[in-house]
């Protein structure tokens, strides 16, 4: 894995492209079953075995970088400059 400020190629970027696809399809799955009634209720304490809060969270963050990657493989990267002191 590249560090941060290494340029990818396109090779790279699709591969990761790949990667965040899989994981945002499992996260999709994961809030379907919240939604869904995925708790339950034992002895008056209710029982949540993931939180939906945090998945929908994660499913942003998810499609956020999956178009920043798509933009970047098509070489539309935008980039600010920011300067100290402004």
């Amino acid at each position: 894995m590249k560090g941060k400020g290494t340029a990818m190629n396109s090779n790279e970027v699709k591969e990761r492209i790949y990667i965040a696809e899989g994981r945002l399809y499992l996260y999709y799955k994961a809030e379907k079953a919240i939604l869904s009634g995925q708790s339950y209720e034992v002895e008056g304490l209710k029982l949540t075995r993931a939180n939906l809060k945090d998945v929908q969270s994660m499913i942003t963050e998810l499609e956020k970088k999956i178009s920043a990657l798509n933009t970047q493989l098509k070489g539309r990267a935008r980039f600010r400059l920011i300067t100290p002191g402004w």
